[in-house]
């Protein structure tokens, strides 16, 4: 990253707070009032049942006990979720320049909060939920035009349904580090970590 001029560490760094999660939310508030697209954007990293790594950018949808995101369970994430329940998210903030990663437990919410979360979508992007086999294979952008117009048809005038293959899951985290940008690489860097829900976090200071 580009590093900003000035002298070196000059406070005590990231003040800790009891919960990790309270301190994440204070930064996401700072976050979407300086950052000029999407401050809920962040990186998901899985991986397949051989252990091979893949990584994307999703927008967290929701913030609770853990951290709340929604997708077609039949695209490719889907199948790496399905087979390895753990994954990684990096939010970086560049006008911030302070980056947050979570490591956790992936598990499926609700046809509750997914039905819920669902609704207040956008009528054409529920619709487009129907339209897209998200991930697969596709002859041309005609064929997705031709399917959202069919689906449009069928769901222009009523409540449009979930559709069976989305959903949304909660990384419910074991690792989150806070990380701030310093002058001249100095950076701060503050662990949280614990060994399953409901276990009291820890808090370490990492070297940059």
């Amino acid at each position: 990253m580009t590093m900003e001029m000035g002298g070196p560490l000059d406070d005590g760094g990231i003040a800790p707070a009891a919960d990790p999660i309270a301190l994440f939310r204070d930064w996401l508030v700072e976050a979407e009032k300086s950052e000029p697209n999407d401050a809920n954007a962040m990186a998901l990293a899985t991986a397949d049942a051989s252990g091979a790594p893949n990584v994307r950018m999703v927008l967290l949808k929701g913030v609770d006990s853990g951290f709340v995101f929604y997708s077609n369970s039949e695209s490719i994430k889907g199948g790496e979720l399905a087979a390895n329940s753990r994954a990684a998210l990096n939010f970086h903030w560049k006008s911030l320049r302070k980056v947050v990663r979570v490591q956790g437990a992936i598990k499926q919410v609700t046809d509750a909060e997914a039905d819920a979360y669902f609704a207040t979508r956008h009528k054409d992007s529920q619709i487009g939920s129907w339209a897209s086999d998200q991930s697969r294979p596709i002859e041309g952008r005609f064929v997705f035009e031709k399917r959202i117009a069919e689906f449009a048809l069928k769901y222009g005038f009523g409540t449009v349904p979930r559709p069976p293959h989305w959903t949304g899951w909660r990384l419910n985290p074991n690792r989150i580090e806070f990380w701030r940008d310093r002058p001249f690489r100095l950076h701060d860097r503050l662990v949280y970590a614990r060994d399953s829900a409901g276990v009291a976090w820890t808090t370490e200071r990492y070297f940059p």
